[in-house]
């Protein structure tokens, strides 16, 4: 009763202190009010074409309180619960993580040619075999074309990750290949054992293991060797 008392003073109180307003036209309708997200029905009293909502009505859909103290009226809303925007926010697509099938495949095919290749040139020198230009470039050539299809088919974060590193283990092995053809071409004499603890070599071999583990588990883990 005395909440509606002093309701009824607050708007005798504004009629008072706006000319005319007593006089103008009010039209009061019901309709559905929405504040954060919280709807309920409340009177709207529309004056000279400006609507107005009662403050208790306000207050209750907001789940807020109303206080008067004297000729002060204070309106308190609460504040949102942490998490609430983000709750309320589109959910985020799941990110893009993990080797696709075709850059898995690609990428396999990649290293087995690699492979094949350190392999011509080891054999080569256990055997001293001279190393050619032509069947170096053959191999060159082939590892060129599987990294470019490896690298057109990256789609993941993690076929992106790897697909650099594959191609860094594409550069250090024809970095190798040229250090041996100009040693062939010097008459320096290579020995599977210098070959074998030569630093680049033992890079090209570590990455490898590697991208071979990469490969088993399906996902992307960053190694110093293919650096």
């Amino acid at each position: 009763m005395r909440m509606n008392l002093r309701r009824g003073w607050l708007i005798l109180r504004v009629l008072l202190m706006v000319p005319g307003l007593a006089r103008a036209q009010a039209v009061q309708q019901s309709r559905t009010l929405t504040v954060n997200g919280r709807s309920g029905p409340v009177k709207i009293t529309e004056i000279d074409g400006r609507a107005y909502v009662d403050l208790e009505s306000l207050a209750r859909i907001a789940n807020g309180t109303l206080a008067f103290s004297g000729s002060q009226i204070t309106l308190t809303l609460p504040r949102s619960a942490p998490g609430a925007e983000s709750a309320a926010a589109p959910a985020r697509p799941p990110a893009n993580t993990g080797f696709s099938k075709e850059f898995l495949r690609a990428s396999i095919e990649e290293m087995a040619v690699i492979r094949e290749w350190r392999s011509a040139l080891v054999n080569s020198v256990e055997n001293n075999f001279p190393i050619q230009e032509d069947w170096v470039g053959r191999y060159s050539d082939q590892a060129a074309t599987s990294l470019g299809l490896a690298s057109v088919s990256a789609s993941t974060d993690s076929d992106r990750s790897a697909a650099q590193l594959v191609s860094n283990e594409f550069e250090n092995m024809k970095a190798l290949s040229v250090q041996l053809l100009a040693e062939h071409k010097n008459m320096q004499h290579v020995t599977p054992e210098s070959l074998k603890d030569d630093p680049l070599n033992q890079k090209i071999m570590s990455c490898a293991r590697a991208l071979a583990s990469m490969t088993v588990g399906a996902q992307f883990a960053d190694d110093a060797s293919c650096h």
